[in-house]
């Protein structure tokens, strides 16, 4: 209790008293001393109960009353009311103005911000960009279904995943088909979802425009590469000793060249492409290639398995799948040192799908370069790639063919022990062996 409050109360508790000594005293006077304090007592509860009166009167007036003066106990009481009174109005300015700003600043947004409600999917609100990028228009779409809204966008399923929900990437505009969206659902309380939308037009544009510049230099160095790779093929250094060394380097960073730009075109094609043709992938006979592959390159220098655990097919690309797993593979041998280990292990999951893994005991990656391991041309020591002689496109190479697969690679790693790279498919892509497509060989 405050001083003030006690100072009040103490005030308060000497004027009752008075009142009830007064009281007591005129009784004395006239001979009725119980009545009188009777008297005197209910005048207390009276004068107490009035001033209760005034204390409701201003908690439930709507106009601003000035607090009492005085120096009771009531009147500290009004006083303190007055001023939480004072201070919850401060806030309440303090929090609309907040919540002006928040709208204005959702409003000037470029992208398009809708509010929906979880249960029943409705929209609560949205700004100025969700009419150009979405076509919603208030009040028409105001608490109206989401789903019908923006149709023919298939958002049932989508909003379905709820905080699982991946974002929706190159999505035609439900307002203008000319517009490329990218959506996302941010799940931010147990009610109440936020859709962002935002045009990425320009982006997927020069997307495009970047795909058909890589694949056209690639193929328009493709018949340069050849005359020259065959030129040198046809030098005979015996005419020349002197120029063995020269001729060989040549011929060596000529057949890196050819290969880089059949990967630059192997992932152009795969970029310009949404699916991939499928058939049954014969896993017996694909590891039996893997296995021989990986001792073509090695030549003998690691210890090299192939296990075939999970006994079963896979759908999809044949061609794709190789293209994807020899990479793996390749890069496990060219970054194992003399003496290391390879694993190839094709397992079955616990969920019904299948998972093939390259595991090495190699140099490992630090995990700082983990997130961009899978990038274009990206690399961990420049100085490594160049002597292994890769080109960079591998693993970028083997992330597009597994996501057109439903597919994801997981990588894990440790500087000094090595890296295990793993392909983990899903029940839908797991298919009985065909014993047709079994090699005869079992890896």
């Amino acid at each position: 209790m405050s001083p003030d409050a006690r100072s009040a109360w103490f005030r308060t508790l000497g004027q009752l008293a008075l009142v009830l000594v007064a009281g007591l005293g005129v009784g004395l006077l006239l001979g009725q001393p119980w009545p009188a304090l009777t008297l005197a007592a209910l005048g207390v509860v009276a004068w107490h109960y009035w001033k209760l009166r005034n204390v409701l009167l201003r908690l439930t007036a709507r106009q601003r009353l000035a607090p009492s003066s005085g120096v009771g106990v009531w009147n500290e009481l009004d006083r303190l009311l007055a001023r939480s009174q004072h201070e919850m109005r401060a806030r309440k300015r303090r929090l609309l103005a907040m919540l002006r700003a928040y709208r204005a600043a959702a409003a000037a947004l470029p992208d398009a911000v809708v509010v929906v409600e979880r249960n029943t999917q409705r929209v609560l609100w949205f700004n100025e960009a969700a009419t150009p990028l979405l076509g919603l228009h208030y009040p028409r779409h105001q608490d109206a279904s989401l789903v019908a809204a923006l149709q023919p966008l298939p958002m049932a399923q989508w909003l379905a995943s709820g905080r699982n929900a991946e974002p929706m990437i190159d999505v035609a505009s439900p307002a203008n088909p000319d517009l490329r969206l990218h959506l996302r659902l941010i799940p931010y309380s147990d009610e109440l979802w936020l859709l962002v939308a935002r045009d990425v037009t320009k982006m997927m544009r020069l997307e495009h425009m970047r795909r058909d510049f890589v694949a056209n230099v690639s193929h328009e160095l493709r018949t340069p590469l050849t005359v020259i790779h065959g030129y040198l093929e046809m030098l005979d250094p015996e005419d020349n000793p002197d120029w063995t060394p020269m001729l060989a380097e040549m011929q060596r960073q000529s057949q890196r060249m050819t290969q880089l730009v059949e990967d630059l075109l192997t992932l152009s094609r795969l970029e310009a492409r949404d699916t991939l043709p499928e058939d049954t992938v014969g896993m017996a006979s694909m590891l039996a290639t893997l296995r021989r592959e990986a001792e073509a390159l090695s030549q003998g220098r690691h210890r090299i398995s192939v296990v075939d655990d999970a006994r079963i097919d896979l759908c999809g690309s044949t061609k794709e799948l190789h293209s994807a797993f020899s990479n793996l593979v390749a890069n496990a041998v060219r970054y194992t040192p003399t003496d290391g280990e390879i694993d190839v292990r094709f397992v079955r999951d616990g969920d019904g799908g299948a998972t093939l893994s390259v595991r090495d005991s190699g140099y490992g990656i630090p995990a700082a370069h983990l997130p961009r391991i899978t990038e274009r041309f990206y690399r961990v020591s420049t100085s490594r790639s160049r002597e292994s002689g890769g080109t960079g496109l591998g693993l970028a190479i083997a992330k597009h063919v597994l996501g057109l697969h439903d597919a994801r690679l997981d990588i894990a790693s440790e500087v000094g022990k090595g890296s295990t790279f793993a392909c983990r498919f899903g029940p839908a892509r797991v298919l009985a062996r065909d014993a047709t497509l079994t090699s005869t060989t079992t890896p």
